[in-house]
């Protein structure tokens, strides 16, 4: 087991800890094991704030102009995710990562779209889509929207995970599922980036890079979306910074809905996790649908989204780079990411 960093509270509590037994229990077999004792660094020597806060200032700075649909500064914004998905060894759809979005109003937008295989030797048949939107409400009247946490930062933590993905592929670890990563446009647009998504995958238009089957909705294991996830401006009733929104966990199947509890622990990240949003059961159904998940979940997906919640600065000028928490957003990245490793 790696060495626990106190990255919040000190000791977990007596439940998790046992469930955290009872999970290591079925761990029998050298392979099982591997997959809890994987060598941590290599994914997360990728991530780190610097270059996290880099990036989102990129985002949100005047050369994208906020990444409106369609415009000079999104398309900057998408140019950007090209270039960062082909960096990371992405494999692109039909030899190009952009995928045109008809937003409606003669705009059109591009997803950005690559894939991890699981395996290059046993091409896999099942897919987990990791998305987030790009596109934000750009200049208006003059007024720049940088949109930092919104959702630069769920844009950043994502193309990170690729990144981390791809860090592991380079020391040959194998997955048992392929890994579809996803920058949505048209967020803004009634959520236009996943919709056209969603319609090239229910039209059989998405065809998978290494073995050229189609990318059928029976193949999709699991959604994941991930907007607005850098801020600590919300926090849960303890108020504490280093908190993660969860929700859509009970979605899952029930022998992964402790999941994401037992690699805090083991992996030591230490957030504070909900699967609420903010207690509320009304607000937790709205908020568990009202983003690029919705069209997953009504097409019978199971899909979760993580979030910090909306703050005080959300569609707002003032939300800059500034306000951002880069420790905890490298935190909630890292946890992410070996939660999903469990679920691959």
């Amino acid at each position: 087991m790696p060495t626990q960093t106190n990255y919040g509270k000190k000791y977990p509590s007596a439940g998790l800890l046992f469930a955290l037994a009872v999970m290591l229990s079925y761990v029998h077999d050298a392979s099982a094991q591997s997959a809890w004792t994987t060598n941590d660094n290599a994914a997360h020597n990728v991530v780190w704030e610097e270059k996290l806060n880099r990036r989102i200032e990129f985002l949100a700075d005047s050369i994208c102009g906020g990444r409106a649909t369609g415009s000079r500064g999104g398309n900057e914004a998408a140019f950007w995710l090209v270039r960062t998905f082909s960096d990371a060894g992405l494999l692109p759809f039909g030899g190009s990562y952009a995928k045109h979005v008809f937003a409606g109003q003669g705009l059109v937008g591009h997803n950005i779209v690559g894939m991890i295989p699981g395996s290059r030797k046993s091409p896999c048949s099942s897919y987990i889509i990791v998305g987030a939107h790009y596109d934000h409400l750009g200049t208006i009247r003059g007024k720049l929207f940088p949109g930092a946490d919104s959702n630069a930062s769920g844009t950043v933590a994502m193309t990170g995970l690729a990144e981390m993905f791809s860090a592991m592929k380079l020391l040959g670890k194998v997955y048992r599922q392929n890994i579809i990563f996803v920058a949505f446009d048209a967020y803004g647009m009634d959520r236009g980036g996943s919709k056209a998504f969603w319609r090239m995958i229910e039209n059989g238009m998405l065809t998978d890079p290494l073995s050229g089957e189609t990318v059928t909705p029976d193949k999709i294991s699991l959604m994941v979306n991930l907007d607005q996830i850098g801020s600590s401006l919300a926090p849960l009733a303890s108020g504490r910074e280093d908190y993660l929104i969860m929700l859509g966990n009970e979605r899952l199947p029930a022998r992964y809905r402790e999941l994401i509890s037992m690699c805090n622990i083991f992996y030591g990240t230490g957030l504070e996790l909900s699967h609420t949003y903010y207690g509320s059961e009304s607000f937790t159904r709205i908020f568990s649908t009202l983003s690029d998940q919705k069209v997953f979940i009504e097409n019978g997906i199971p899909a979760v989204l993580f979030t910090s919640g909306i703050t005080m600065r959300t569609n707002n000028t003032s939300d800059t780079p500034e306000s951002l928490n880069m420790a905890v957003l490298r935190k909630r990245i890292i946890l992410i990411f070996h939660w999903l490793e469990k679920m691959m």
